[in-house]
């Protein structure tokens, strides 16, 4: 009975804020554009099932997306499992090897399954006349992701301070734009945009604030963001460093072949 409540009350809230979206688009519709709405029966129903779809997402955030971020934080961190069976836990940074091991997993993982970056990377593949391999470009911000996330996670562990990281990320991320082909900046840019989504980021906050909760000394307000700063940051870095990669291969790869005609 509770969860039919928590689901009823889910599905007002969704109603609730995509009713101001379809508001202003049927204003401008019959009142600037003043055109009436082409396929009307198909647009309700649709409509129906966007917000079905946006209730039911929400709610299995709720009961288990964050439960089980913040319980696989707090089982990793817990000093009876950091000891290992010994009568003293590990301490510093090296203890929480495995928190770091699964940071970098469930970024890898949710990236790749992430629909925002599946339907960047297929268009990305179209445009490029099969140049950009969507396979391919998804597991290159899969990575990034993963390197990211681990690399926060070491940060909430340790404590230090998060401008740190990404004024060296950004710092990074200049010297690449100069030295990457022009092609592929604004898809390395998208990239880092469209890994922060809907599989990823409910994982990655619950993740931040399970370990900042756990970690001692550490303030989940203060700590437990930041996670996904990261994995907006590396994903930039790790297609461009492809594409950087894929020139100079290219490049290389000419020159053997002129001076193979050329003895």
């Amino acid at each position: 009975m509770t969860f039919l409540l928590d689901a009823g009350q889910v599905l007002l809230v969704t109603i609730r804020d995509v009713l101001p979206i379809l508001a202003l688009i049927v204003f401008f519709q019959l009142f600037v554009l003043r055109q009436p709405i082409p396929h009307l029966r198909r647009l309700i129903v649709g409509g129906v099932y966007v917000v079905l779809g946006l209730a039911m997402f929400l709610l299995g955030l709720e009961k288990a997306l964050f439960p089980v971020g913040n319980a696989m934080a707090a089982q990793l961190s817990d000093p009876a499992f950091l000891s290992g069976g010994r009568d003293t836990a590990l301490t510093g940074w090296a203890a929480y090897a495995w928190i770091y091991l699964f940071a970098a997993l469930i970024g890898f993982s949710t990236t790749v399954a992430e629909p925002a970056l599946l339907a960047v990377s297929m268009k990305a593949g179209e445009v490029s006349g099969g140049v950009i391999s969507p396979w391919g470009l998804r597991v290159t911000v899969a990575i990034g992701v993963a390197v990211g996330l681990a690399l926060g996670a070491f940060r909430i562990v340790t404590g230090t301070p998060l401008y740190l990281y990404i004024l060296a990320g950004y710092l990074v991320v200049v010297l690449q734009t100069f030295s990457t082909p022009k092609k592929m900046i604004a898809l390395a840019y998208d990239s880092g945009g469209v890994t922060t989504s809907t599989v990823t980021v409910p994982l990655v906050a619950a993740l931040g604030l399970g370990l900042s909760e756990t970690v001692p000394g550490r303030d989940p307000a203060l700590d437990g963001f930041g996670l996904i700063a990261f994995a907006s940051l590396f994903p930039i870095i790790s297609v461009m460093g492809y594409a950087q990669i894929s020139h100079w291969t290219a490049i290389r790869r000419e020159k053997k072949l002129l001076q193979g005609e050329n003895p």
